[in-house]
């Protein structure tokens, strides 16, 4: 495994708790949180390069944008702007061995979840996949699956990796906080949050070397349910 697909969402960082402040476009510490999610980020690359990772391509998966460009760690790529399309956003993921996710949240409705929600925090109130429900996780996980690539790690809120643990056995996660409500959270503090993910990302690869985890599939046909 040489070659990681690694997306990225803001809601899930240490100290992001508040979406009218951190994670909307016109947040008073919007910048300051997109600052939180690329040191992430970076603790993240780094422990990749360690465990001899080649190629690191990070996808910006929040709305509005969620990385601060000018600290990008140097040994990564960035796929990134807006609009675009989920086949722009995806078209590069074919060519990776694995793909992983960096500050996530739980799906729409988890009542214990920060900032939970699915695409739209405003809009969307549940998605439905053959009558489960399914967020941004299950999504991203089953898109790559269909193209035979596995989902190895996640970094996030405790409920988001809850969540990805119930759908990917033996998968690899970081709690970095953990969610009261949909406003307030208890947040590992910086350093502590990028030293757990810089260690477990390692170990994720290590793991996956060893006893590779599967794609996640599950078997059509589809019925997709929205409720807005």
């Amino acid at each position: 495994m040489r070659t990681v697909f690694m997306m990225t969402d803001i809601e899930g960082v240490a100290g992001v708790v508040s979406f009218a402040d951190q994670a909307f476009a016109d947040g008073r510490y919007y910048d300051l949180a997109k600052r939180l999610l690329t040191a992430e980020v970076n603790a993240a690359v780094e422990g990749l390069l360690a465990v001899g990772v080649e190629e690191i391509l990070v996808c910006d998966g929040h709305g509005a944008g969620g990385i601060w460009f000018e600290d990008l760690h140097p040994q990564a790529k960035l796929l990134h702007g807006r609009p675009i399309t989920v086949a722009q956003l995806f078209a590069p993921l074919p060519g990776y061995d694995a793909v992983m996710i960096i500050g996530q949240h739980a799906m729409a409705g988890v009542a214990t979840s920060n900032q939970n929600h699915t695409q739209s925090s405003q809009t969307i109130d549940y998605i439905k996949l053959n009558g489960q429900p399914i967020g941004e996780i299950a999504q991203f996980a089953l898109y790559a699956g269909a193209f035979g690539i596995p989902m190895i790690y996640l970094s996030g809120e405790l409920d988001a990796c809850k969540e990805v643990e119930a759908l990917i056995p033996n998968i690899v996660t970081s709690s970095v906080k953990e969610g009261l409500g949909r406003c307030a959270a208890i947040s590992l503090a910086a350093t502590a949050a990028r030293d757990l993910i810089r260690q477990d990302i390692q170990r994720a690869v290590e793991l996956h070397r060893a006893n590779p985890i599967p794609p996640l599939v599950w078997p059509g046909p589809y019925v997709i349910e929205k409720r807005f």
